[in-house]
């Protein structure tokens, strides 16, 4: 009989508690599994062997059920980007030591790309080592972007509730009778995902942000303005949505100068400003009424409008991850394969990590128009049935009800 340890890393979702779900839930029902650990704050906990237990007496029916409608990560996050093996032995020997005291045969982390990359070193530790712990990924991120998975838990849910918000966003500029812009700055540094998204009131006829600008493709202010005096022409109100990660011709970023310098752990720069950057702008050059509308944290954690598909699915490939391993599987990271959109249907399998850490999925570019300022129907009839279906939130006195461990 062995244990297992599971951890939460990177950006919170929605989804990433009914991974975890998944993963005790099946556990719990596994006789070959002992005790599940839940370790605090990714692989910190680990590596200071801050785990709590995770057991049938706390983990009843309606914990889970709790759990899986509980937005951010419980178990807490981290950004750490472990070091090689070689620059850093005392760390890892701590780690596998760590796994040994508490007879943890099985590790699961739920992160997205750069935690996929610690999934990778402890793999390849393990394997060069020989030492019989399975170390298994399983995707989340809100952006999209992580490759070989047709798409990750946590998607689903940011991209409705960006959809939704776009849709009042839009009711919302169009009660004035006078010239105006709207810019709706959505999360995204290099993979446009989440910002299509705001695409999808198209689907039921209704108004959809008239412009729509990606990482994908370079950004011109210049053509930025003339794009919205072209649709001045023809309407009052202009609604513009942009990834916050909007680079020039030359790969720097739209918003250089309103940018801070700081980067994590990772090397990624801070990104915040370019709605406010281009609010001035269009002051400047159209004079018009502007608003620029931020959507922040808001699209990882609004968890009363969260996609029904994406937490079932984000609960099932937590549960399936649990199976794999006792199936041998290690050194991989769970995937969503798409057998077809119309109806929608996915099958789960497991993926080699190796491929998958530090690589990047980025928004098709086919399924941008040739002046880069829209998506087309290809793309919608993608994200669409990620966002299907409503859930049932606890309620306490009005308001949604979390838990806490």
């Amino acid at each position: 009989m062995i244990n297992i340890a599971v951890a939460q890393s990177g950006g919170p979702t929605c989804a990433i508690n009914s991974s975890l779900a998944g993963v005790i839930k099946e556990a719990l029902q596994e006789e070959r599994i002992g005790s599940v650990f839940g370790s605090r704050n990714g692989i910190e906990g680990i590596i200071n062997d801050r785990l709590v237990n995770l057991d049938k007496e706390t983990c009843t029916d309606e914990w889970l059920n709790l759990l899986k409608y509980t937005p951010a990560s419980v178990l807490g996050s981290c950004r750490i980007k472990l070091r090689s093996s070689a620059q850093d032995a005392d760390t890892y020997k701590t780690i596998f030591e760590n796994f040994k005291k508490n007879n943890i045969g099985a590790f699961f982390y739920i992160g997205g790309n750069d935690s996929m990359d610690t999934v990778q070193k402890l793999s390849e530790y393990a394997a060069q080592n020989n030492i019989d712990v399975r170390i298994i990924g399983i995707p989340k991120t809100i952006d999209n972007d992580v490759a070989a998975t047709d798409h990750t838990p946590g998607y689903g849910s940011a991209a409705k509730y960006i959809a939704t918000t776009a849709a009042e966003i839009i009711r919302d500029s169009a009660v004035y009778n006078v010239k105006s812009v709207t810019i709706i700055e959505i999360m995204g540094r290099d993979a446009g995902w989440l910002t299509a998204a705001a695409a999808l009131p198209r689907a039921n006829n209704q108004p959809a942000p008239d412009l729509i600008y990606l990482p994908e493709t370079a950004f011109s202010t210049q053509k930025f303005i003339d794009d919205i005096n072209n649709l001045h022409e023809k309407q009052n109100s202009v609604v513009v949505a942009v990834s916050e990660g909007l680079k020039d011709e030359n790969g720097e970023y739209a918003a250089n100068g309103y940018l801070s310098e700081t980067v994590d752990v990772f090397g990624h720069q801070y990104l915040a400003g370019l709605g406010k950057f281009l609010e001035n702008l269009v002051k400047e050059k159209i004079g018009c009424k502007v608003r620029a509308v931020e959507l922040n944290v808001m699209q990882r954690c609004s968890s009363h409008l969260s996609s029904k598909t994406d937490l079932d699915e984000a609960e099932l490939i937590g549960a399936q991850a649990v199976k794999a391993s006792f199936r041998g599987v290690t050194g991989k990271m769970m995937i969503f394969r798409r057998i077809s959109t119309v109806p929608y249907k996915t099958e789960i399998d497991s993926f080699e990590i190796s491929t998958i850490a530090n690589k990047e999925k980025l928004f098709p570019v086919d399924w941008i128009n040739d002046q880069g300022n829209n998506i087309n129907d290809e793309a919608v009839q993608y994200i669409l049935p990620l966002i299907q279906g409503e859930v049932q939130i606890p309620t306490k006195n009005g308001l949604p009800v979390h838990i806490t461990i």
